[in-house]
């Protein structure tokens, strides 16, 4: 099977989804000998040459400022598109709404090839926190909305990504394809634990919590520095182990120092006389000493209901690590509360209770992690050979023109009046291009060569050539825009 993938990032970004193609990737080539091709916008200084499957880059904007770290792929280029097309993909999976699924729609015009797409993140909070004035934010996740209505099928990483899905205007139906983990289920030996948390204050018998993930505040880190306060207020000794970077990295280190859970390292602020109780480590890439860090933990923090599948959640359950989780959110959805796992309300004083009860009992804890690690975990090459599975499924369905129509809205005569120009204006250059050559080749030497003076004589057929090539290029810009 020939698989094209589709994503508004890739590397050198590291980011969730990016995890989750490299995954697709790595298990369909190695599992099902499957073709795969990426397609992904230009990211300055990527280099793709070692992979054992092609990346094929288009155009994009730098938007890193706004978007940390990401860029804007311009999806109506000719020559990504023909490359693209000219692979011949069996099936086409895209996984972001913006201009990945703009190309996967273009290229489903081209080779007829089902459009699956998958929803990982509520994108329209990150629009909503990127774009200030409403109307165009609502704008934005309309077109968003459509694009993901226009596909022929849609995945959702949790029940509750389907349902936020439905609450931004979606009315089609989606089909739950969990994630899976790509940490190997087991804990790391104690010498390596030692060795990669060397250096930090983590006294034996003080119980350590962890939170791993970009450092924002819709990730409800707010609710555990206020939960620690309380915690510390009364007493407690522990450790809060923080491993991710982000726009809010600042103030929640100030945070903490005003509460009393960590020093001042300039000095300006109190912070606290003892040791430190939050520890900010900075992002992790290495996976095993990720592994190692959740080893070391005795209960993993993620009251975050942003998210729509909390992999990291899994990450810590391969590593016998039990996590605290909002009650009913998307994160929560397969934890037995007191189980594998330990459910809150979503505010600080729950949270604060139930860490001043797991300080005294850590051996309850590594109990529920023990659950969590035999009932919740599960890995990459067990979701890809599920996802794999249904690709031929849709595959069968499509040969007996069985797949369900997607709703259809202008967007879609816009995307296919888009694909037919720019196969025209794709056609019509590679023509004049050709017309160059022949006419180049067959001009007698006479009338090449002919000059006055020290400059060549006009040639008008050159000349001619030059302006219809101009016009071209204008009608493709026209086009693009």
């Amino acid at each position: 099977m020939k698989v094209c993938l589709l994503n508004d990032a890739f590397t050198p970004v590291i980011d969730g989804v990016v995890n989750v193609l490299q995954n697709y990737a790595k298990y369909m080539i190695e599992d099902f000998d499957a073709e795969v091709e990426i397609a992904t916008p230009e990211y300055p200084g990527a280099d793709y040459s070692a992979l054992p499957y092609k990346v094929v880059s288009y155009k994009s904007i730098d938007t890193s400022k706004l978007t940390n770290g990401y860029r804007i792929g311009i999806p109506f280029e000719t020559e990504a598109l023909t490359e693209l097309a000219e692979f011949g993909p069996d099936i086409i999976h895209s996984h972001c709404p913006a201009s990945a699924t703009v190309i996967a729609r273009l290229l489903r015009e081209e080779t007829y090839a089902p459009l699956i797409y998958t929803y990982h993140t509520k994108y329209d909070i990150d629009i909503r926190r990127a774009i200030k004035q409403k109307q165009i934010a609502d704008e934005t996740i309309r077109l968003m909305v459509g694009n993901i209505q226009a596909c022929d099928e849609v995945w959702v990483v949790s029940r509750g990504a389907g349902e936020n899905l439905k609450e931004i205007g979606f009315t089609g139906e989606y089909r739950v394809m969990p994630n899976g983990v790509d940490f190997e289920k087991g804990r790391v030996d104690d010498e390596t634990v030692a060795k990669v948390t060397a250096g930090y204050d983590l006294p034996e018998g003080v119980p350590v919590f962890l939170f791993v993930g970009r450092l924002i505040e819709y990730k409800n880190i707010p609710l555990i520095l206020d939960a620690l306060k309380v915690i510390s207020d009364q007493g407690m000794d522990f450790r809060m182990v923080f491993i991710g970077k982000g726009p809010d990295e600042e103030h929640f280190k100030e945070t903490a120092i005003q509460y009393g859970l960590m020093r001042d390292p300039d000095g300006d602020q109190a912070g606290t006389e003892g040791p430190d109780k939050c520890i900010f480590v900075g992002p992790i890439y290495d996976r095993d000493e990720l592994r190692a860090w959740n080893t070391r933990a005795d209960l993993f923090l993620f009251p975050s209901t942003f998210d729509t599948n909390g992999l990291v959640v899994r990450e810590a359950a391969a590593c016998g690590l039990a996590s605290v989780l909002v009650k009913d959110s998307c994160a929560a959805e397969g934890i037995t509360d007191g189980r594998n796992g330990i459910l809150i309300e979503e505010n600080a004083q729950s949270l604060a209770a139930v860490l001043l009860s797991a300080g005294g009992n850590l051996d309850h804890l590594h109990r529920l992690g023990q659950h969590a690690m035999d009932e919740i975990y599960i890995s990459w090459r067990d979701c890809v050979h599920q996802a794999y599975r249904r690709y031929e499924q849709v595959l069968a369905l499509g040969k007996v023109g069985a797949l369900p129509h997607h709703k259809k809205d202008f967007t879609d005569q816009l995307v296919k009046f888009t694909s037919s120009h720019m196969q025209n204006t794709d056609k019509f250059q590679k023509d004049m291009k050709k017309v160059r050559e022949y006419f180049t080749s067959t001009i007698p030497a006479g009338m090449e060569e002919n000059t006055e003076g020290e400059g060549k004589k006009a040639n008008p057929l050159e000349d001619f050539i030059a302006q219809t090539e101009q016009m071209a290029d204008y009608l493709y810009d026209f086009l693009k825009a």
